[in-house]
């Protein structure tokens, strides 16, 4: 069985969205037992079904607004969340979920999990949707705001594996996410990696992408700078919500439109979907001893099953080891 720690409290809508997502993810997924750590009173409000799920007390909530979350961590070790990371530490679970403050999580695993001795840093690697109706791994979407060359090299090695394994890729394609597609493009970090990536035959390397091609990108795993990535990332979250916004207003003008609006309802419905980030799951945090998946803070109970399935996934298909045979192999 894989044995996944959720944290129950972490999130907009906890303890009821993690609640009800971990009981849904029992029932579509044979081989895990989920271990529920939060406010047991509070989670026995939503459990209607205690098969392969126990619950762990815990003391505290990391807030979602938190100033400090190292400090948040260190002085909480019986909060929710650091409960559930000491838990992968230990070797009672094999991953954790969480839809708690980003920055907390990742401090959090950094004290209480650990990085891979091969790794020089972590990244946090979201999927988001394309024009093609597959997805596209963005990394590092925040993590590290500066970086080393070489370090993003290993990055594309862990982003490789996970396309490969994850999402079923043979042979996945990088971009190195650009102000340009000629060679020679960019700051000194972008034209080292792109150098860097060229000449390294473990890297399917395409060469520079624009971030009007992010939506329709020529790779599986587009790579930059956490600063970069996540402005990029953010920028494609608020046009589409914008460009929804602003569809709905013109759809409602007019019979016509009201009209249209009536008969596209259905392919309306499907374009809400293909964007929503709950029908992917979370972001894989690359770089760690144990798998941690940081889904949506937003995420309702399908959004946390889906993040939930992510990790079974991740840990069915021993990532962590092959990543590591990678990038500790002197092929």
């Amino acid at each position: 069985m894989i044995k996944i720690a959720v944290d129950a409290m972490g999130g907009d809508y906890a303890p009821k969205e993690q609640v009800e997502g971990s009981v849904l993810a029992i029932k579509m997924i044979d081989d895990i037992e989920i271990t529920l750590y939060g406010d047991e009173t509070e989670i026995r409000k939503y459990l209607k079904n205690e098969d392969r799920i126990k619950i762990v007390q815990s003391d505290g909530v990391i807030s979602m607004g938190e100033k400090d979350p190292i400090y948040a961590i260190r002085s909480n070790r019986k909060s929710s969340m650091a409960l559930a990371l000491s838990s992968v530490k230990k070797g009672d679970n094999d991953a954790i979920v969480s839809s708690g403050a980003t920055q907390a999580l990742i401090a959090g695993a950094h004290i209480l999990i650990g990085r891979l001795k091969s790794m020089k840093r972590t990244a946090i690697a979201p999927l988001i949707p394309n024009i093609k109706g597959t997805q596209t791994i963005l990394l590092d979407a925040g993590g590290n705001i500066e970086i080393k060359p070489e370090f993003m090299v290993q990055q594309a090695y862990f982003a490789k594996v996970y396309a490969m394994e994850v999402l079923g890729i043979k042979n996945p394609k990088i971009g190195l996410l650009n102000i340009g597609t000629e060679p020679g493009k960019g700051r000194e970090l972008d034209k080292e990696v792109s150098l860097l990536f060229a000449a390294d035959k473990k890297i399917n390397f395409i060469g520079n992408v624009e971030p009007k091609e992010i939506m329709d990108p020529p790779c599986d795993i587009l790579i930059s700078d956490g600063f970069t990535m996540n402005i990029a990332m953010k920028t494609v979250e608020g046009t589409a919500i914008g460009m929804g916004k602003m569809l709905k207003q013109e759809l409602k003008k007019g019979f016509i439109g009201k009209l249209g609006m009536l008969l596209s309802a259905r392919n309306l419905k499907n374009f809400k979907r293909r964007l929503a980030p709950e029908d992917i799951g979370g972001a894989m945090i690359y770089g760690l001893r144990g798998v941690v998946v940081k889904a949506q803070g937003s995420s309702h109970s399908v959004g946390f099953y889906n993040g939930i399935r992510q990790a079974a996934l991740i840990v069915r298909n021993d990532v962590l080891n092959k990543v590591k045979a990678i990038i500790e192999s002197d092929v």
